[in-house]
C-alpha cells in the first residue's frame, strides 16, 4: 500500500524539524485533552470519492465514512451485517434478494434513502459511458452485462427494482452464493441523484459531484476538505442514521509519502493512525511499552503478475521457472518479518471459507531445468527483463538476487506512481509487475473471476477456457465443499501455467496512539469507523 515519491510534500506541523529531532528519542506522553479530530495516515491520493469510480483502497478509506451501501461487511469476517438494509430474504430458488430499506436512513442534507436511489446507482454503475472499473461486481444481477455492453438497452430488463420506497428487489441470472458479499463490496454505495445531475450527466467520468462543498453522501460524516496530497477531512454528519452512536467529531486524512515519514509524524504527536511501520522498525516497536503496534493479516496476496503475451513469457516453462525460483520463506521471515506468510496459491485460505490445495513447495533445480528446456540454460540468451512497482520493498531486490543466483537471469527494477502501475497493468505495458491481489468482497469468487478471459483486471492478460468454465461452475454451486473442489481445480489448472506468481499473504502494521479505542479493520482493508473514540 506504500507509495514513494520524493517530490511529494510531507505534512508535519510548524516547527517540525526541531520536535522530530526531539521526537527521535522519545515519544511525547498523549496530550491532556484529546483532539477533536482523529488524524489518520493517508498514503496513495485518491483520484477520486465517488463509490463506482474509485479502485483504490485509499480511495474506500474515506468513502466508507462519507457513505454506506444496503449491507456491509462484517469485522470480523463472515456474513454480511445489515446497513442501510435492516434485514433481506432470498427466494427458495436463490434467484431473488428482497432488501428491506430503513426509513430512518437519510442523505446529508437531510433527504430520505430510498429503493430508487439504489436503482438509480445500479444504473449508474452499468452505464457504458461510465466504465466503471469493478462493474463486475454487478454482473450477477440479472442482464446487467447486457446492459453495459450494450447488448440490452431497456435498463428495466435488468433485475433491480423498486418495490416501494423501502423495499429493493433484486434477481439474478443465476444463483450466486457470494452475491451478499458483493452487496457490501464499496462500489454498491449509492449516490444521491440530484447531487450528480447537478454536476453533469450520471455517466460522465469527468462529473465532479464528489467534492467539498457539492458531495452528498448518507454515511456517518460529510466532506468538508480535500487538498490534493495534503489532506482530506470529514466532519461527522448529524443527518445519518445513526448519529448518536458516532463517536468523532470528525476525521483527517493526512497525506504522507512514506513509510518513513509517517513514522516520524506519529513519533512527533502530528498522526493518531499511520498506515505501515519501517520494516527496520517492526521489532522494536513489538517490544514497545506502552504497546501502539497493531498487526493485522489481509486477505492480500502480494505476487508478480506476469505479462502472458511478451516473450520469452509467453512460454508457460518460463513462467513456471521464475516461480519455483523463489524462497517464500526467506522473503517473508528474513525481509519483511511482520507477519506475512508464504504463498504457494493465489487465493488466500479462508476467503469466503476457501479451502487451498496443497501445492509443491519450491524447487531450484527443477526451475533450472524448466528454464533449459524452453532455451536458456543457466539462463544464457534470456532478455533483460523489468520488474515494474509503486513501492520501494526491499523484497524486489531479494527476488532480483534469487533470480539472478540460481537462474542467471538479471532482472531492472522500475518504480512508477501507484495509478500510472495499475494503467500500465490494464493496458499490458509491461513485462513482471508487483501486484496487490485485494478482493472486493469476502468471497473466494472475486479472485478467481479477475483471472476469467476478458476480465478487466486479467492483468496477465492470460486466457483459459477450461479455467473460465471452472470457475463459472464453482460460482453456481451453492454446496461449500462442492463449490471449495472446483475452485480447487481451477487454481491448480491455473498455477499450472503460472500467469501469475503469489509471493506472500500480506499483514498489516500500523501504529495506534494510545486513546485511540475501538479501531477496527479487517482482512480486507475495510474499516469501522463508527465506534472509534478518542480518550
Amino acid at each position: 500500500m506504500s507509495r514513494w515519491s520524493p517530490n511529494r510534500r510531507v505534512l508535519l506541523l510548524a516547527g517540525g524539524l526541531a520536535l522530530l529531532a526531539a521526537a527521535s528519542c522519545r515519544r511525547p506522553e498523549p496530550a491532556a485533552s484529546a483532539p477533536v479530530l482523529l488524524r489518520v495516515s493517508q498514503r496513495n491520493e485518491p483520484a477520486t470519492l465517488d463509490p463506482q469510480l474509485a479502485t483504490l483502497p485509499d480511495e474506500f478509506f474515506v468513502i466508507r465514512a462519507l457513505g454506506e451501501g444496503l449491507l456491509t461487511p462484517a469485522p470480523g469476517g463472515g456474513a454480511p451485517e445489515p446497513a442501510v438494509a435492516s434485514s433481506w430474504t432470498v427466494s427458495p430458488d436463490g434467484l431473488t434478494y428482497t432488501f428491506e430499506l430503513r426509513p430512518e436512513a437519510r442523505w446529508s442534507n437531510g433527504d430520505p434513502v430510498t429503493a430508487a436511489d439504489f436503482i438509480y446507482s445500479i444504473k449508474r454503475a452499468l452505464s457504458p459511458a461510465l466504465a466503471s472499473p469493478k462493474v463486475s461486481l454487478f454482473y450477477p444481477l440479472r442482464n446487467a452485462r447486457a446492459f453495459q455492453d450494450g447488448r440490452e438497452r431497456d435498463f428495466s430488463a435488468v433485475g433491480a427494482r423498486a418495490l416501494n420506497a423501502h423495499r429493493l428487489e433484486l434477481t439474478l441470472a443465476e444463483p450466486a452464493a457470494d452475491f451478499p458479499a458483493m452487496v457490501a463490496s464499496g462500489p454498491w454505495i449509492p449516490v444521491h441523484r440530484a447531487t450528480v445531475e447537478r454536476g453533469g450527466r450520471m455517466d460522465d467520468r469527468g462529473n465532479s459531484w464528489a467534492r467539498p462543498g457539492t458531495f452528498t453522501g448518507n454515511g456517518p460524516f460529510t466532506l468538508t476538505v480535500w487538498r490534493p496530497a495534503q489532506e482530506i477531512a470529514v466532519e461527522r454528519n448529524p443527518a445519518y442514521r445513526d448519529a448518536t452512536h458516532v463517536r468523532l467529531a470528525g476525521i483527517r486524512f493526512l497525506a504522507f509519502d512514506n513509510r518513513d515519514s509517517e513514522e516520524l509524524a506519529f513519533r512527533a504527536g502530528q498522526v493518531d493512525v499511520t498506515m505501515d511501520v519501517p520494516f527496520t522498525k517492526i521489532a522494536g516497536y513489538r517490544a514497545a511499552q506502552p504497546p501502539v503496534l497493531r498487526t493485522v493479516p489481509l486477505r492480500e496476496t502480494r505476487c508478480i503478475v506476469l505479462n502472458t503475451l511478451r516473450p520469452p513469457l509467453t512460454d508457460p516453462r518460463v513462467r513456471r521457472a521464475l516461480s519455483l525460483a523463489l524462497d517464500r520463506t526467506a522473503l517473508t521471515e528474513k525481509v519483511l518479518q511482520g507477519g506475512q506468510l508464504p504463498a504457494r496459491t493465489f487465493v488466500p485460505a479462508g476467503l469466503g471459507g476457501y479451502a487451498a490445495p496443497d501445492l509443491p513447495a519450491e524447487d531450484a533445480s527443477e526451475a533450472r531445468r524448466l528454464l533449459a528446456e524452453a532455451g536458456f540454460p543457466g539462463g544464457r540468451g534470456f532478455p533483460r527483463l523489468e520488474l515494474a512497482t509503486w513501492t520501494n520493498s526491499p523484497v524486489l531486490e531479494a527476488i532480483q538476487q534469487m533470480w539472478h543466483r540460481e537462474l542467471g537471469i538479471d532482472v531492472g527494477l522500475v518504480q512508477r506512481e501507484a495509478r500510472t502501475h495499475l494503467a500500465s497493468l490494464a493496458a499490458g505495458d509491461y513485462a513482471m509487475a508487483l501486484w496487490p491481489a485485494i478482493p472486493d468482497y469476502d468471497g473466494a469468487s472475486d479472485l478467481f473471476t479477475q483471472l476469467t478471459t476478458g476480465n478487466s483486471a486479467n492483468y496477465p492478460h492470460w486466457s483459459n477456457p477450461a479455467f473460465d468454465r471452472l470457475v463459472a461452475a464453482a460460482g453456481r454451486i451453492t454446496g461449500s465443499t462442492e463449490r471449495n473442489a472446483t475452485y480447487q481445480q481451477a487454481e491448480k489448472l491455473m498455477l499450472s501455467e503460472q500467469p501469475l506468481i503469489p509471493l506472500y499473504f500480506n499483514a498489516q502494521n500500523f501504529l495506534v496512539r494510545p486513546g485511540v479505542e475501538h479501531w477496527l479493520t479487517d482482512g480486507l482493508w475495510t474499516r469501522f469507523y463508527r465506534p472509534i473514540e478518542l480518550k
